[in-house]
């Protein structure tokens, strides 16, 4: 079991190691609307409808990244003076009862659209422009990260002090 969960932690280690490389396209993408659309006057569009479906991306492993580096918003202002020991139960709870329970919604509710935008390589609405489909999938992506890394922080908590 220790080598399972092992092994789905650097899972997560490597998609989020991956994914954190996608923030330097999605600036480059989004910087260059402007000129390409007033100078160029061509593919502005198309680098923005570019840029969404990758900030997608890598908004949806934000998110698990932010709490592997325990640097998310925590309503904690209780929780800090309890002993190390409390703090990593609650912590199992809360994945146990909150996180693990919304990603699985997440994934069953979102599976009907998901599955429509995949098969249909659902395109951007306005521009026709392929790549929509990317976006709908980053709901996967990020439930899914959700899922593995509670998995994980339930099996082997957090070391005690964070």
């Amino acid at each position: 079991m220790t080598r399972l969960i092992g092994g789905l932690d650097r899972l997560v280690a490597a998609i989020l190691s991956a994914g954190s490389w996608l923030l330097l396209p999605v600036v480059l993408l989004l910087f260059l609307q402007w000129p390409l659309r007033d100078i160029a006057r061509a593919y502005s569009r198309e680098a923005n409808d570019l840029g969404q479906w990758l900030f997608a991306l890598y908004i949806a492993m934000a998110f698990t990244a932010a709490t592997r580096a325990h640097t998310h918003l925590a309503a904690d202002a209780l929780a800090r003076h309890y002993p190390a020991r409390t703090r990593v139960g609650l912590a199992r709870l809360g994945a146990l009862f909150g996180l693990i329970p919304w990603a699985l919604f997440i994934i069953v509710g979102g599976a009907n659209l998901v599955i429509v935008s995949l098969r249909s390589l659902e395109a951007f609405a306005d521009t026709y422009n392929p790549g929509y489909f990317f976006i709908k999938l980053a709901l996967w992506l990020l439930a899914g990260l959700v899922l593995m890394q509670a998995i994980v922080d339930i099996a082997r908590p957090r070391r005690e002090g964070h």
